[in-house]
């Protein structure tokens, strides 16, 4: 422990960040550095618990506690106390391969396990890790890694964090690592399905361009099961690994969803951090519906814009269309307002916490129009168009949580609380269903009961020999914590598979 005291001494001091006003004038991250000092008390206030609930990574009901990647949180946050912070980057590095990436769009179970988080606020564990990973890299301890070569040959199926977690200590230990992606650009939801002010595309860039210097061949714009059959793949590469997200978005089975103006999240998402990056971030008004490219976007300037769904992504699409000059601004969804505290009966710590949180999306909703975007415990009822089938408005019905006979709960509607809102623009941030068919289907993977690529946990391996799944494939929609353990995991048994036994731990 860096001082037995600290957490008696220091208060929490969160993270700055850009004023709303300021940021959503660009497309530039929201954080602001922080000072070493107030770093060095940070990491003073945390108590090298007898059991670092932090690093678990266990799920308790439904929900992770603590780290899936279990990183040793207590040992870099003395390091920071004590200045060492090339020792500190150590430590970390031991366990997580890309912490600029979950330093910046995790929501940090680990300080939601936290021991101090159950009487006072938790370690600003998070905001820790950012400061060491960039530090890092200033200072240049973060360098390419290649191992003896093994003669063995890898193709791993997708560049989002699982593939490249994967692919990243798959090559630490000698073999030959080809990634396959579909887009344009390597990086899967890290490049496309997250904004560049949550997470800057040169930070994705900067971490791709060192895999590549250790060796890693990454093939663009090639989807595999359509420009190319998975089965050669399997029939070149002694082992392959699928790491293709669960990507079949969700979506809403009402009247009017076939409307022009209707989309899907991550298809809204894509299309225009594509734009910009292709356009090399060019002012709005220089543009036209079509990007530098001549692919379309979707643009959300000066339209009502409605979210249907929550988290991270409705988040995301909610700070999006405000960069982008949108009227107004709504989010809608179906279950009840969190509370402002965790309550303990049903909820107790080191669970994770469910109560109201204002992201940087609210946030800045805020700031704009005076108001939290978010409407709870609302239900769509129908889409309406104009006569060009165009979007313009959303029927709406408040519901209550109910018991039902066999004792679920399940929506009621409230009587008298229909309501009509203007919506040109409707996104759908639903989550997903699993992956996408094409692979699955010509090498007959077997699926579980959610559709899911079906391969134990720690093991990996389909029902096909030499093919493994990891990551939203395997295990649904998550975290990206949990794609970048997955990822190393499945590396690991892919390693057991090809030599007999592994070094990656």
């Amino acid at each position: 422990m860096g001082k037995a005291t600290g957490f008696l001494e220091y208060k929490r001091i969160d993270p700055k960040k850009r004023a709303p006003e300021e940021r959503i004038q660009d497309w530039r991250e929201i954080k602001l550095p922080r000072d070493p000092e107030v770093m060095k008390t940070q990491g003073a206030r945390c108590m090298n618990c007898g059991v670092p609930f932090c690093n678990g990574g266990v799920m308790l009901n439904g929900m992770v506690s603590g780290c899936p990647l279990h990183n040793l949180i207590p040992d870099w946050n003395e390091l920071i106390y004590k200045g060492q912070w090339e020792e500190a980057y150590r430590r970390l590095s031991r366990t997580s391969p890309f912490s600029e990436f979950t330093s910046r769009v995790c929501p940090a179970p680990c300080e939601g396990a936290c021991t101090e988080g159950y009487i006072m606020e938790p370690v600003t564990i998070n905001c820790i890790e950012y400061e060491i990973i960039e530090k890092a890299f200033a200072e240049g301890w973060v360098k390419p890694q290649k191992g003896k070569s093994t003669g063995k040959t890898v193709a791993v199926v997708g560049s989002g964090p699982a593939g490249l977690s994967a692919a990243n200590y798959l090559n630490a230990v000698g073999h030959e690592v080809t990634v396959y992606e579909r887009a344009d650009r390597p990086g899967g939801l890290l490049m496309y399905g997250i904004p560049n002010m949550k997470l800057e595309k040169n930070i994705v860039e900067r971490r791709i361009n060192l895999m590549k210097e250790s060796g890693i061949n990454f093939v663009l714009n090639t989807e595999v099961g359509k420009d190319i059959p998975a089965q050669d793949l399997v029939n070149q590469y002694d082992a392959v690994v699928l790491c293709i997200g669960a990507t079949k978005a969700r979506g809403l089975n009402v009247e009017g969803c076939e409307l022009k103006g209707v989309h899907y999240a991550v298809d809204f998402l894509k299309a225009n951090t594509k734009r910009l990056l292709d356009s090399n971030f060019a002012h709005l008004e220089t543009m036209d519906e079509k990007d530098g490219q001549g692919n379309g976007w979707i643009n959300a300037q000066g339209k009502n814009v409605i979210i249907i769904g929550g988290g991270d992504t409705g988040t995301d699409c909610i700070a999006t269309s405000i960069r982008y000059g949108c009227k107004s601004v709504h989010q809608f969804e179906i279950m009840p307002e969190p509370p402002v505290k965790r309550i303990e009966a049903a909820n107790p710590w080191p669970e994770w916490p469910k109560k109201l949180k204002v992201d940087y999306g609210q946030e800045e909703a805020i700031s704009l129009y005076g108001k939290d975007p978010r409407h709870y415990l609302i239900n769509t009822k129908k889409i309406v168009g104009n006569e060009q089938g165009e979007a313009k408005e959303i029927h709406t019905v408040e519901v209550r949580w109910i018991k039902d006979s066999s004792g679920r709960m399940v929506p009621q509607e409230v009587p008298g609380s229909k309501k009509v809102w203007e919506a040109d623009l409707v996104l759908l941030a639903m989550g997903f269903l699993g992956p996408e068919d094409a692979i699955p289907n010509e090498l007959n993977l077997e699926r579980d009961e959610r559709s899911n690529l079906k391969a134990e946990y720690e093991e990996f391996e389909t029902n096909v020999e030499k093919v493994f799944a990891a990551g939203d494939a395997r295990r649904g929609q998550s975290l990206v914590v949990w794609a970048l353990q997955e990822g190393k995991l499945a590396a690991r048994e892919v390693d057991k598979y090809l030599m007999g036994r592994s070094g990656i731990r």
